[in-house]
This record gives C-alpha cells, sequence and structure tokens, in this order.
C-alpha cells in the first residue's frame, strides 16, 4: 500500500521532468515531506485543450501539472466524507470496482513524489522504510482522478481527486511489505497519461527488476510516524542500519 510520501521538488522542476505545462499557480503545494491522505497533491494529467468557448480541440493535447486531493470521491458518492478511505486502488482489481472503474478508462494520472515511506512490521513495533530512486529523481506513481460535485448544493466548486494504484512489491521491496505503489518508467508515461486510450492493462504489471533496481530502500526514523512532523529530516538514513537485520534492502538486488 501507499498511506504517506514525499513530495518536495518546486513545480518547475516537475514540469520539466515530467515535460508539462505547470498549471497550479498559486494553488501548488507547498514542498511535504509527510504527505498525507487528503492532503492537496500535485498530479500530471493529459488532456484534450478547450478553446474560448469550451469547445474541445480533438487533435492535440495538452500535459499539466495540477492539484487534487488525495483520496478519491467518485463521481456518485453522496457526500466527500470518503475519500480518505480510497486512498489508494488495487491494480490487479480496479477496472472491475464501480469507484475507480471509469477512471482507470477515461481519468489516469501520474503522481510525482521523492519516495513512500512503509512500515516493515516486527513483533514488537513498526520500523518505517523510505523508497527513493537512487539518482534523486522524482517516481512517478499511477494514479486515477475524478470530480466530484455537491448534489445539494451545485454553487460549491467540483472537488478534483486522486488515489494511488497499488501492486504486489517486487525484489527487496517484499521484505518491508507485501505491497507497493504502481511505478511507471518515463516510456509508459505517454500510454498511461493519453486521454483516447481506454485499455492499458498492459500496463498494470508490477514494475520490472530493473526498475526496483533503481530505488534506494532506507529505513528512517519514527517520526515520519505523526503527520505533525514535516522537514527533510525525515528522509534522513537511520545511523544503526545493522540492528535491523536486513542487510539485502540497502545493497539493490540480493
Amino acid at each position: 500500500m501507499c498511506g504517506r510520501y514525499a513530495a518536495a521538488k518546486d513545480p518547475a522542476t516537475l514540469a520539466a521532468e515530467f515535460d508539462a505545462i505547470d498549471t497550479m499557480g498559486d494553488q501548488a503545494p507547498d514542498l511535504d515531506y509527510n504527505v498525507a491522505p487528503t492532503k492537496n497533491v500535485v498530479t500530471v494529467v493529459q488532456r484534450h485543450p478547450r478553446d474560448a468557448d469550451g469547445a474541445v480541440d480533438r487533435s492535440t493535447t495538452e500535459r499539466t501539472l495540477r492539484v487534487m486531493r488525495w483520496g478519491l470521491v467518485p463521481a456518485w458518492a453522496k457526500d466527500s466524507g470518503g475519500g480518505a478511505k480510497m486512498i489508494n486502488a488495487r491494480s490487479e482489481t480496479a477496472a472491475g470496482k464501480p469507484a475507480f472503474k471509469k477512471s482507470l478508462a477515461e481519468r489516469r494520472c501520474l503522481i510525482p513524489a521523492d519516495g513512500w515511506y512503509e512500515w516493515r512490521r516486527d513483533k514488537t513495533s513498526k520500523q518505517p522504510f523510505f523508497t527513493t530512486p537512487r539518482d534523486g529523481g522524482s517516481l512517478a506513481m499511477a494514479g486515477l482522478w475524478t470530480t466530484w460535485r455537491d448534489q445539494d448544493d451545485p454553487a460549491k466548486p467540483i472537488l478534483i481527486t486522486c488515489a494511488v494504484l497499488t501492486t504486489d512489491a517486487v525484489g527487496p521491496l517484499a521484505e518491508v511489505h507485501d505491497r507497493m505503489p504502481l511505478l511507471l518508467g518515463r516510456d509508459a508515461f505517454a500510454r498511461w497519461l493519453d486521454p483516447d486510450s481506454r485499455e492499458v492493462s498492459e500496463l498494470l504489471a508490477p514494475p520490472s527488476l530493473d526498475l526496483v533496481d533503481a530505488l534506494e530502500i532506507r529505513p528512517v526514523s519514527q517520526a515520519v510516524n505523526s503527520v505533525r512532523n514535516n522537514g527533510p529530516e525525515l528522509l534522513e538514513p537511520l545511523a544503526a542500519v545493522a540492528d535491523l537485520d536486513a542487510p539485502d534492502l540497502f545493497s539493490g538486488r540480493p
């Protein structure tokens, strides 16, 4: 699963990394080292633009950075209170779930992250780990998005929400948790974001070992357990790595 992640790159950097136009303006979320459910997050979408009259131009597409709230609220939901329960969607079953199937077909996004946190359960405690690209770049977590409107008060603004797709953990990641975000390589961005493609089943498989080998997995402080803590120190590796008895986690593929 993915319940916390770090997103600490500025919009200009993300726009360059994802070849996108920054449309967030002053709505851009602050740099966040402890992103939690229901927070506003940066996403990447690709849609057909509209002209001044609102007509869709299907001859071209635009890839943009947009702000969404993490925790998907289906369009048919009676209220927006259930979003925190839908921060993740299982890639294996999303196509058959009423909350996710329309978004999987029509509204897919990328959710940039510096890395994500996961907790390994031991007999007496849970140790947080942070997984991040070794080269300092951004991860591209596959996401779904949708819009919701309050039917009792149509004057209220439309709520745009998203969820992270998850998959079986691969390689050494499985020693921390059995699930992980569905990560996409750059070669898959265009197909995943294509607004005219409804069939993306081939992109829902767990990431390759080559992609996982490019990640660093490190134990971090339990300060991340509290959403009140939010700073670059959360990403720092624990000094006493040897005490965790998991050397294969930090050296790539066993």
